[in-house]
């Protein structure tokens, strides 16, 4: 069982809503009669709006600009702004034009002995996902395997995203824990991981769970969520990094490359230890934004102390 210190009690978390009926609706008449290029072309307009008038996420966006593109200036920040936005977008209609079935994608695995490693095992597994790349429209890679699949995600207000976007529409197999409920939701994740089920969880949206400093992301220390490495190392089950990149028009490339062991030893602090496996999975991040800078969606500061 994980321990207190590293999950609170039931709460409340607060997020910035965008998106509305009419503007999803938009979409999808445009992806229904003009297909992907006529869908992109709609964002293209979007983002600009956002760009010129959305403070907000401007704002939360120059936190991971600044650090990725140091000398790009005033003109290239903003340039490097809008072509998040852009492929932001780009991957949320993807994602909406895969399970609804309009569109179909190529997803090309890398590393496959891992997916079958972790659907052979009798324990269970934690899939550390990130806000890069699109790791919603990667999950039928699990459908093969005859786990049962647990994502830890807030229930979505906006009922216009909850509607076009649902995950667990993707397959059968998935289901929902709520990290709003008692504890974060550590008691049922426990419980299912024990049942030898694959759990996901973000691996850098800290909301208002324990967090530790890695000594450096991009260049300088950061804060992420150490959470789902204590349940690991509490449960005795791996975690395994998910992070999936658009590589093309209709093409996914998904990689599952990094599986790490997280074990107490006995001599040293535990926080240090953690410390570590977090450090660890920084670094494969660092490496995804580096070779995909345009799709990394971590619209929070995750340096600022």
């Amino acid at each position: 069982m994980a321990s207190k210190d590293t999950v609170i009690a039931a709460h409340k978390i607060e997020v910035k809503h965008r998106g509305n009926t009419l503007g999803f609706w938009l979409f999808r008449q445009q992806l229904k009669f003009f297909g992907l290029r006529g869908a992109y072309f709609m964002l293209a307009i979007v983002a600009i709006h956002y760009l010129v008038f959305d403070k907000d996420a401007r704002r939360r966006t120059m936190s991971y600009v600044r650090r990725r593109f140091p000398n790009a200036g005033f003109f290239g920040n903003m340039k490097a702004v809008y072509r998040l936005f852009l492929n932001q977008g780009q991957h949320l209609i993807d994602h909406f034009a895969s399970i609804t079935g309009a569109v179909s994608f190529d997803l090309r695995m890398e590393n496959t002995d891992i997916i079958y490693k972790v659907g052979a095992a009798a324990e269970g597994c934690v899939l550390l996902t990130s806000h890069v790349g699109n790791w919603q429209i990667a999950m039928p890679c699990f459908a093969h395997i005859s786990k049962k699949v647990y994502l830890v995600m807030r229930p979505e207000d906006n009922r216009a995203v909850a509607e076009s976007m649902a995950v667990d529409r993707v397959n059968s197999q998935i289901r929902l824990i709520s990290p709003e409920g008692d504890f974060g939701g550590a008691i049922e994740i426990v419980k299912v991981l024990g049942e030898g089920a694959v759990v996901s969880m973000m691996g850098d949206r800290r909301y208002n769970f324990d967090s530790v400093r890695v000594p450096s992301f991009l260049g300088a220390p950061a804060s992420f969520p150490y959470g789902a490495f204590h349940i690991a190392a509490a449960c005795k089950v791996p975690v395994v990094v998910f992070l999936s990149a658009k590589t093309g028009p209709q093409q996914y490339t998904v990689s599952v490359s990094r599986m790490i062991y997280p074990v107490y030893k006995e001599g040293k602090p535990k926080k240090d230890q953690i410390a570590e496996w977090v450090g660890e999975y920084a670094s494969v991040l660092e490496e995804f934004v580096n070779k995909y800078p345009y799709q990394c969606f971590i619209f929070h500061d995750v340096w600022k102390e």
